[in-house]
């Protein structure tokens, strides 16, 4: 795997108790009432895995509010047939490949960076600031690249996907996985390093 800085842990992420049951709630008027059994597995499903896919969805969008919604809208879509979704294996993959495009294709908010808050410390914590410092440039890195990039990117070295998956993730080719990760990289090792230079 190319030399690539440890991804940011990301800031804690608010409850997301809406999402558990708004989604099925929705759906009720205009849809079928599923089997209680599918919405309880919905529920244990956005439980478990809700914040996971909200950090996923924050590393493409750059935003929180943003993520959240980008979240939302995916499982909204994906409980309308939670029942064939379970019925065909796993819903994992499918739902963070809903996810996935749903991120992509938001345009709702841009990447801001972080925004300084009160004033640096006289003596701070020089190994603590440090990794703040780093994980703060890498997210700025990160959100020079498109889209489809940033979400190769962040599949592969951030979840750990391997290329098929990936492929399989973005709804394209194993070469083209190869392609926009490599591309990727390659502008966040160039952002970096351009960042390095101003800062000397």
């Amino acid at each position: 795997m190319p030399d690539l800085p440890d991804l940011p842990d990301l800031p804690d992420l608010p409850d997301l108790p809406v999402l558990a049951s708004a989604p099925v709630a929705r759906t009720v008027p205009v849809m079928p009432v599923m089997p209680v059994v599918a919405v309880e597995s919905f529920d244990e499903f956005v439980v478990t895995h809700g914040r996971d896919l909200v950090r996923c969805a924050y590393l493409i969008v750059g935003d929180v509010g943003a993520a959240q919604d980008v979240v939302q809208t995916a499982l909204v879509k994906v409980a309308r047939r939670w029942t064939s979704v379970v019925a065909g294996g796993a819903p994992l993959p499918y739902v963070r490949s809903a996810v996935v495009h749903a991120a992509i294709s938001s345009r709702r908010r841009k990447w801001r960076g972080e925004v300084a808050n009160g004033a640096v410390p006289d003596a701070p914590a020089v190994d603590a600031l440090a990794t703040v410092d780093q994980r703060d440039r890498l997210r700025r890195a990160l959100s020079t690249l498109p889209r489809r990039q940033r979400a190769a990117v962040v599949l592969r070295h951030y979840l750990d996907l391997d290329e098929a998956s990936t492929a399989a993730e973005l709804g394209c080719s194993v070469g083209t996985v190869k392609s926009q990760t490599a591309k990727g990289l390659a502008r966040l090792r160039s952002s970096l390093e351009a960042e390095r230079i101003r800062r000397e």
